[in-house]
């Protein structure tokens, strides 16, 4: 087998790459912060004693983390529309699958940073006064972020590579669109080998960045 990557020229990253790779990275974004945001609501929820809060947070984690990524875009692609009655494109179906998918690791993340702040910084902020609310926002959460920070950043590496599963329903991201450039050039080979080279060299930059910032952080601590 030849391979011949003489087609791929900047007209080509333009007309197919590029598109796919802005909705990759903006599909990372939104599903890292809204991930982020609602698994530190599941973390507090399951951290805070109470049954009615612990159980159905602790039924959405361990039910999100026992089914297979793909299945639940296909579910959210195929039974939302029907629920809300008219269609969802394939974008934003994969914006709120990730979001929703994704909080449930970040929760984890999160109960673990957050159990990792000694109780007795808490129990002091309780002694002047301040409520579970106060004392989490201003004492422990900033803790907590600091020293699970890298886990964090590690897991979205995790989600930049998980973007490539809405191929699945047929959303334009980065995948799609190598994909796209080797059907128009009758090189799906070479497009699919570019594809693997471009995510391990976006993927594994970011794994050094991280692994300098938790070397910084053990610095500081």
């Amino acid at each position: 087998m030849n391979l011949d990557f003489a087609f791929m020229s900047w007209s080509v990253v333009s007309s197919f790459i590029v598109k796919g790779l802005i909705f990759s990275v903006q599909l990372t974004l939104i599903a890292m912060l809204g991930g982020v945001v609602l698994g530190t609501l599941l973390a507090l929820a399951r951290l805070s004693g109470r049954k009615w809060l612990v159980i159905p947070a602790a039924a959405y984690v361990n039910t999100l983390r026992s089914i297979p990524l793909v299945m639940v875009i296909l579910w959210f692609f195929l039974l939302i529309p029907m629920l809300i009655g008219r269609p969802m494109g394939a974008e934003l179906s994969a914006i709120i699958t990730f979001t929703v998918f994704e909080a449930a690791y970040y929760s984890e993340i999160m109960r673990a940073g957050i159990q990792s702040v000694p109780s007795g910084q808490a129990q002091a902020g309780y002694a002047v006064g301040m409520s579970y609310a106060q004392c989490m926002q201003l004492i422990v959460l900033p803790q907590a972020f600091r020293n699970m920070l890298p886990v964090l950043l590690t897991q979205t590496i995790v989600l930049f590579q998980d973007t490539s599963l809405v191929y699945a329903i047929g959303a334009y991201d980065l995948l799609k669109g190598f994909e796209l450039a080797g059907k128009s050039f009758n090189r799906p080979v070479e497009t699919y080998l570019l594809a693997a080279v471009v995510y391990f060299v976006i993927c594994f930059s970011l794994s050094m960045l991280v692994r300098r910032l938790q070397l910084k952080i053990q610095i500081v601590r």
